[in-house]
């Protein structure tokens, strides 16, 4: 009896927080509503703030005393931020679909489940729908730590004026769906280009000469595994509960700390939090030491670079665009007298964007 009685007022405990957090809740999107108020009467078109959402979760982390773990807190809150954006501004974005890709997960991340998500079938078509300005903003692939660059978002950007304003970073777990009973019954492997590549070995020893095609996204591939007898698909399990699939063998990935980066492309300068990235294109005449040239102000600058890639200028055979990662923001004083003096050496500096860097 004594027992029963610690769980009554256990659980009425608990109803009393919860009517509380309901409260808090509400109040919390009351002055998210005042805060467009304001805004509009500002004149401010723009009520998603990229830097803003990055302190709060980063905050949110920080101050956490558990016992719900880190990333169980800022998920929560992701998904109470993007509700009260919502009612401020309702957010559509566009992402690499279909549906159950890893960039869909990335978006969701990202966003949350209050934005209206736009599925596309190429990297190009997400430039051009933030472009046209039918999405507010796009989530695009741009590097995985097993494979490296993903060349068709760095391509994107050198003739588009869209800037990255965030990014998010996504444990890659692959997995082998199929309508298929037995992995013997396998014919036929679809998945993205990367997605094959970063299952490589584990594809040569257990499905040896099946073959393997392409598919513009892991998405596609599971879409169209669920329409094809023989067909697996490499995908997450997402897709698997999305198109009606099996998954046959579960983390195929070759790497366990396989690891995919993803790019928020949209108008918004984001402001400076302390803990950013800037990315920038540059360019410069083919000679002997023009690449030594380029990058010696950032290093006598002391600013970490964390990734340069090369891609043909499509200008002039044998010219080439360098596409540079480093740690700062435009406008901390290191970095914007580092990009003067870029500005001086160089043929192109295309600055792509400042942005918080993604908590890992």
């Amino acid at each position: 009896m004594a027992d029963s009685a610690e769980l009554d007022q256990l659980r009425e405990r608990i109803d009393g927080i919860d009517a509380e957090i309901l409260r808090l809740l509400n109040d919390r999107a009351r002055c998210a509503m005042d805060v467009a108020t304001v805004k509009r009467r500002q004149g401010e078109t723009s009520f998603y703030r990229p830097e803003r959402e990055a302190e709060i979760l980063r905050q949110v982390r920080e101050q956490n005393t558990g016992p719900l773990p880190g990333d169980s807190v800022v998920r929560i809150f992701r998904e109470v931020m993007s509700e009260c954006l919502a009612l401020e501004e309702p957010l559509v974005v566009a992402f690499l679909g279909p549906e159950g890709t890893f960039t869909d997960l990335a978006t969701r991340k990202h966003f949350g489940q209050a934005a209206t998500l736009q599925s596309l079938a190429s990297i190009d078509s997400v430039f051009r729908e933030v472009e046209s300005g039918r999405a507010h903003f796009g989530v695009v692939p741009i590097e995985n730590s097993t494979e490296g660059v993903v060349t068709h978002t760095v391509d994107c950007f050198l003739e588009s004026s869209l800037l990255i304003c965030g990014e998010v970073i996504l444990p890659v777990q692959h997995h082998l769906l199929s309508r298929c009973e037995r992995l013997e019954d396998v014919r036929v492997v679809m998945a993205h280009p990367q997605a094959l590549a970063q299952c490589r070995q584990w594809l040569d020893r257990e499905l040896p000469g099946v073959e393997r095609r392409h598919a513009s996204s892991n998405g596609r591939a599971a879409q169209d595994a669920g329409g094809m007898p023989g067909v697996a698909a490499i995908a997450s399990e997402v897709a698997a509960e999305r198109y009606g699939l099996q998954v046959l063998a579960k983390n195929i990935e070759d790497r366990g700390d396989n690891t995919t980066r993803f790019l928020v492309i949209g108008r918004v300068e984001a402001r400076r939090t302390g803990r950013d990235r800037t990315s920038i294109m540059l360019s410069t005449a083919n000679r002997p030491g023009s690449l030594f040239g380029l990058l010696k102000p950032i290093a006598d600058a002391g600013i970490s670079l964390t990734r340069i890639e090369s891609r043909p200028s499509r200008c002039v055979n044998w010219d080439y665009v360098f596409f540079l990662d480093f740690i700062g923001h435009r406008d901390d004083a290191v970095v914007a007298a580092c990009l003067e003096k870029l500005g001086e050496s160089a043929e192109m500096v295309k600055i792509l964007g400042s942005y918080p860097q993604a908590a890992t």
